[in-house]
């Protein structure tokens, strides 16, 4: 029963995901190559809703469904591993045309070769934890 607001809520994701177009290769492509403001739109609204919500968690001390504190922690602040990390998101963002969102959004529409794509996501995420310590953080 309490899943039933998680699946809601992912339910609500895709219907804005594919309303927006942002489930859209065309649109991803347009944006990847200048020639449209439309996912910059999506984009910059994502991340000015992120930080007045953000900034709202911290000035009223909003906790969790279950009653947690919402707390963040300081990050390393190295540019490299951002701009490492920014690049093969990039990549792999313009060769799918999908990024995490979209991918089951798009599985979602029936667009089964996103499995593919989620399986690769899946099995890079596992071998960056595999390979982590060796990294520099």
């Amino acid at each position: 029963m309490k899943y039933i607001k998680f699946s809601l809520a992912g339910i609500l994701f895709g219907i804005v995901m594919t309303k927006s177009e942002a489930v859209s290769w065309f649109r991803i492509q347009e944006m990847f190559r200048f020639e449209s403001f439309h996912m910059y739109g999506i984009i910059g609204t994502a991340v000015i809703l992120g930080a007045m919500l953000t900034f709202l968690i911290k000035k009223f001390k909003l906790k969790t469904i279950y009653g947690n504190q919402i707390e963040f922690k300081d990050k390393n602040k190295s540019i490299t591993r951002y701009l490492v990390g920014g690049i093969l998101f990039g990549l792999g963002w313009a060769m799918t045309g999908a990024c995490p969102g979209p991918m089951f959004t798009l599985v979602g529409h029936g667009v089964w070769t996103m499995l593919i794509v989620i399986a690769s996501a899946v099995l890079g995420t596992y071998v960056y934890g595999l390979l982590r310590s060796r990294f520099p953080h």
